[in-house]
């Protein structure tokens, strides 16, 4: 799939939706809970694979071990992002400066 900067996608198997705040410039195999997501128009079928069922959270953003791509999660879902079957991190937020 090829995924811009500004993309929505939603899990075709849980409530996950996204936007694309970083992309890779490349096509990605971006998965949620175990199937392909598809554009926020579109509709999904499959069911959600346990093993990938870690769940998103609201708000958060998930990039890949490499930093290339980077989304956040505009609605939370019972579904692990994924990316050619390894999960995407959560990130975490940079430390504010000592106000001293």
């Amino acid at each position: 799939m090829d995924v811009k900067v500004g993309s929505r996608l939603k899990s075709a198997v849980c409530d996950t939706e996204v936007m694309v705040v970083r992309a890779p410039g490349a096509s990605v195999d971006l998965w949620c809970g175990g199937q392909p997501m598809v554009a926020a128009g579109e509709a999904g079928s499959g069911e959600l694979d346990p093993a990938q069922a870690g769940g998103t959270m609201m708000g958060k953003r998930y990039v890949d071990e490499a930093g290339t791509i980077e989304l956040l999660c505009t609605k939370a879902g019972k579904g692990t992002l994924s990316i050619a079957g390894a999960p995407l991190f959560l990130k975490e937020a940079k430390p504010l400066p000592a106000s001293d």
